[in-house]
């Protein structure tokens, strides 16, 4: 199938990662079209094909699929909130999948999370591990792209991490901060989520640039890139969830969960996995850092509060 006669389905593809992918697909010469369950966030004039992500539907899923040759798959939940949770994001994958499946789609991509395990501790990664389970029970061939942290573009950690070092005279970290993150570009992202809609094999592996930081380090570049003064000071561990907490509630938002922490200090953000991205942190650091942290990234606007801001991201 020539590429111009190709239909490929993004779920979120006014979202984050989402959004990358779509971007990498149309420059590739696909027809993209988007799973949304926000259709009036689209950019005015977009020539994507907007469909609705509604789980209740299944069937109507199955339509919207119908015709596509490739599923690239986004959808996630960072965090718990009201009516959403890691449970319900897994029951609502098992509903799309299942729903590509009948559409005879040709082939599924799924953006997943390094040490996925289904005996984690930690319920992102135990659920990011029973999609993984359902998707290759399917029988349709699939590729499974493993990210730990993402950073470029619209991105609101690294954004946000910025923004507490321009206006904190202090920036605790748990500990000597060793843990270690191996972090990809989002853009790295896309375009190695595009080669695997490309191949013919099942496949999973991790999506990872050329750098692994331990997080002190990764703290330090930043308020270099910045121009911050603010001091970098270890605490005890267990201080960092409620000093998050409480920034969150100053904030109106979720900075860092409980278990997040506990799963980057367990190194679940690392990986000794060959890099499949080519930009490095520190490069891309240097030529943006001073655009960063300029405002603050609000995840809860962007999740739950959709009159405010845009599509929820991976």
């Amino acid at each position: 199938m020539a590429a111009q006669d190709q239909i490929d389905v993004v779920t979120g593809a006014f979202s984050y990662s989402g959004a990358a992918i779509a971007a990498e697909l149309r420059a590739r010469g696909h027809r993209v079209r988007t799973l949304t369950g926000h259709p009036g966030r689209a950019p005015s004039g977009t020539d994507i094909d907007i469909r609705p992500l509604d789980f209740a539907d299944p069937d109507g899923l199955e339509r919207s699929l119908c015709g596509a040759s490739t599923l690239y798959n986004t959808y996630w939940v960072r965090f718990a909130r009201g009516q959403a949770s890691h449970e319900t994001a897994v029951a609502n994958s098992r509903v799309l999948l299942d729903a590509a499946a009948r559409a005879r789609i040709q082939r599924i991509v799924h953006v997943s999370i390094t040490h996925a395990d289904p005996a984690s501790p930690y319920p992102y990664f135990r659920g990011k591990a029973e999609v993984e389970a359902h998707l290759m029970s399917l029988g349709v061939p699939y590729a499974i792209a493993r990210p730990a942290i993402l950073f470029g573009g619209n991105g609101v950690l690294v954004n946000n991490i910025a923004w507490l070092l321009r206006r904190l005279p202090i920036f605790a970290i748990g500990g000597r901060g060793a843990y270690r993150v191996r972090a990809i570009h989002v853009e790295d992202l896309a375009r190695l989520c595009a080669d695997l809609g490309g191949r013919d094999d099942s496949v999973r592996l991790d999506a990872v640039g050329p750098q692994s930081l331990p997080f002190r380090d990764l703290v330090t570049v930043i308020r270099d890139a910045v121009g911050s003064h603010a001091a970098i000071v270890p605490v005890p561990a267990r201080l960092i969830p409620p000093l998050s907490s409480v920034l969150g509630v100053l904030l109106r938002d979720v900075l860092l969960t409980r278990d997040e922490y506990l799963a980057m200090a367990a190194g679940l953000a690392d990986s000794d996995a060959p890099a499949t991205g080519h930009i490095a942190f520190t490069d891309w650091l240097a030529e943006h850092g001073q655009e960063l942290g300029r405002t603050y990234a609000n995840e809860i606007n962007l999740h739950f509060r959709p009159s405010l801001a845009g599509e929820p991201a991976r």
